[in-house]
């Protein structure tokens, strides 16, 4: 059935021009021009092939829409205002303001139906694959014949600017390898960018891109046209083993008489004179603000009783579905409300003091039992798998051909971190992505946002330190630990041995949010697993003084071991020396003041820090610090600690100087 566009279309079209121009003036602050030029795009799919609910924006079988050009928020408030998601005029009048549900990009758990948070460019592409991913695990695990229970699609809008990010590429490039079909992206091809032309930086013909990385590319030559947008989804729709990218021309600020197709209309107010004359090409009343007619909002509040008969009839087949797999069902229910079947933690291996083990192998044990007791336990490395200890035995391989449990995502450390954000906003599944620890520069926006948006995926970061040894200065994490604790929302775990990185996999499985395992290299001895259960409190008493303390040692992951061996020597030395295990500061400081004080009394000020990294930071806990505030060197492990004087022997110097 083709496309017959109609002056109410049109009206619904304009009204959510009319309302970005209103709400960016209004607020002095904001970007027009793009949601401008995507409205008929967002039109033709918001209200024809969009599978949601506006009454239950967490509608488990609901397609996803995600705008990875998020400073285009404008659109998505207009579309959730539109279509009855709960989002009123006066949100839209307060927006970027302070306390309002429309902030200056979009955020996942602040605004009703917003997917998740976007505003760095291509990060919204990357959670777009993540979901298309989550989507087909799940389906694969729990459809049967005659009952596609679990059967939705992934949208995403991006613009010339998503593009250009190396993120997009990483992920894209994922996706056509793994023939992700229900993930479709439409690019807003609108050639402007905030210093002009694309001319000025982007060349490249994407279309001939995303199609050498697997995509299946559709055309559509004018962005106002609704027969070749609605061509354009429907064929989007059809199987081919493919994801969908619509390359879709538009022009930004369109119909502004003087900015449109220009920089001008990207980052700022269009003016109140502009935004007069547009309204009047596009027939409204040129001094109203927010104005909603009555007809487009009629039609476009079709959109609940639509949703409404889609979530009723998913809802019969769902129970149909329970009649017939009442045990599948009842897993699917627990995956998708986030539960822990019972005795998850079981299998979880205890390590006698006997033993010595790196702290990454230790978590791969401990990875693989709690993966035989939680069946949507899943993720995979940017190839280091090997070296990060986290193969799922018997876990198979996702691919394009098999929805197994152990991921490959290739060297694209950044893309993983948002593919893994948007596994988890799915829902129904616990992720994990691994890598070097070094490597987390590269990932750190997508960590940064998992931790905005307070998600829970795990990192395991192995090879922590200069325990890496050979592989020099340019694989040794230095800051890394550190300025991952800085981000607001992370946890940092670094076990000191076995036991602990065993404590720490069980907090992760029950954290709301990101959590970061660093993991060493090299074998350490294995502590009391009695006491290295305390772990999960952030920092405990690993060591007490054999008298009152005068003393206090502080040390995280490898370096506890050294804070033990000189604890031997001050104590013999007649000096009372406590040992305090901090691996995560962040649990630490939930802990009550009471139980704080009690590890680290306020009384005892003589404490020395102890950690293979920068010591900014460490102050909070200890005066004197000992550490690395410099780059490592290429040699055998314990050379390097050696020279750098993370020895017992300078240990047991620095205390006895502070004393």
């Amino acid at each position: 059935m083709t496309f017959a566009a109609t002056n109410l279309d049109k009206l619904c079209i304009d009204t959510i021009r009319c309302l970005a121009m209103d709400a960016v003036q209004k607020a002095n602050s904001g970007h027009p021009g793009t949601p401008m030029a995507q409205a008929p795009a967002a039109y033709v799919l918001w209200t024809q092939f969009l599978k949601h609910n506006p009454l239950n924006s967490n509608w488990a079988d609901r397609d996803r829409f995600i705008l990875s050009c998020g400073h285009a928020s404008m659109l998505e408030y207009s579309l959730l205002h539109l279509a009855g998601y709960g989002l009123e005029l006066e949100d839209l009048k307060q927006f970027r303001q302070w306390g309002s549900k429309t902030p200056g990009h979009p955020e996942f758990g602040h605004t009703v139906g917003v997917e998740t948070t976007t505003g760095p460019l291509g990060q919204g592409i990357g959670n777009a694959v993540g979901m298309a991913i989550a989507e087909r695990w799940l389906a694969d695990r729990f459809n049967r014949p005659g009952h596609a229970i679990l059967n939705h699609r992934t949208y995403a809008f991006a613009g010339d600017g998503c593009l250009m990010e190396g993120i997009s590429y990483e992920a894209a490039s994922l996706a056509g390898h793994l023939g992700l079909e229900k993930l479709i992206v439409l690019w807003d091809n609108n050639k402007i960018t905030i210093e002009g032309s694309t001319d000025l930086a982007f060349t490249e013909d994407v279309p001939r891109r995303f199609d050498a990385m697997g995509w299946r590319v559709l055309q559509v030559a004018d962005g106002e046209d609704l027969a070749a947008l609605q061509s354009a989804y429907r064929q989007a729709q059809e199987p081919c083993g493919k994801p969908t990218f619509i390359d879709c021309r538009t022009i930004i600020g369109w119909p502004a008489p003087t900015k449109q197709n220009t920089h001008h209309a990207h980052g700022a107010p269009l003016g109140e004179e502009e935004t007069r004359a547009t309204k009047r090409i596009l027939g409204f009343e040129p001094d109203t603000t927010f104005s909603v007619p009555a007809e487009a909002l009629s039609h476009w509040r079709q959109c609940l009783d639509r949703g409404t008969a889609l979530e009723a009839d998913w809802n019969r087949r769902f129970e149909s579905y329970r009649a017939a797999f009442p045990l599948l069902a009842e897993e699917l229910t627990a995956f998708l409300k986030g539960e822990l079947p019972e005795g998850w933690d079981s299998a979880l291996p205890i390590y006698p003091v006997t033993e010595k083990a790196a702290t990454r192998e230790a978590s791969g044990k401990a990875l693989n039992a709690l993966a035989t007791m939680i069946p949507n336990l899943l993720g995979g490395s940017a190839d280091l798998a090997p070296s990060n200890n986290t193969d799922l035995k018997g876990g198979g391989t996702f691919s394009r051909t098999e929805a197994g449990r152990n991921f490959h995502f290739g060297i694209r450390e950044h893309a993983m971190g948002a593919i893994l954000n948007g596994m988890a906003l799915h829902g129904g599944l616990r992720v994990f992505g691994a890598t070097f620890l070094i490597f987390s520069d590269y990932m750190r926006p997508s960590v940064r946002l998992a931790s905005l948006m307070q998600i829970p995926v795990t990192y395991v970061w192995t090879h922590d330190s200069i325990g890496v040894g050979e592989d020099g200065p340019t694989h040794q994490p230095i800051e890394q630990i550190m300025t991952l604790r800085m981000i607001p929302g992370m946890t940092m775990i670094r076990p000191a041995d076995a036991n602990e990185t065993v404590a720490a996999w069980k907090a992760c499985m029950i954290s709301n949010g990101p959590v970061g395992l660093a993991l060493t290299r090299q074998k350490l001895p294995v502590l009391d697993p009695a006491k290295a259960a305390q772990a999960a409190q952030g920092a405990y008493i690993l060591e007490e003084a054999t008298a009152t303390p005068k003393l206090i040692l502080i040390g995280s992951g490898s370096e506890v071991h050294l804070a033990l061996e000189a604890r031997k020597i001050l104590e013999a030395d007649g000096i009372p020396t406590r040992v305090v295990s901090i691996p995560s500061w962040e649990l630490f400081e939930a802990q009550s003041k009471s139980y704080r004080d009690e590890v680290l009394p306020p009384a005892i000020q003589a404490r020395v820090s102890i950690e293979a990294g920068i010591t900014t930071g460490w102050q909070r806990y200890a005066a004197t610090c000992i550490g690395l505030d410099h780059f490592g060197a290429s040699a055998p492990a314990e050379i390097l600690f050696e020279k750098f004087g993370l020895t017992v022997e300078q240990v047991v110097a620095t205390a006895k100087q502070i004393l």
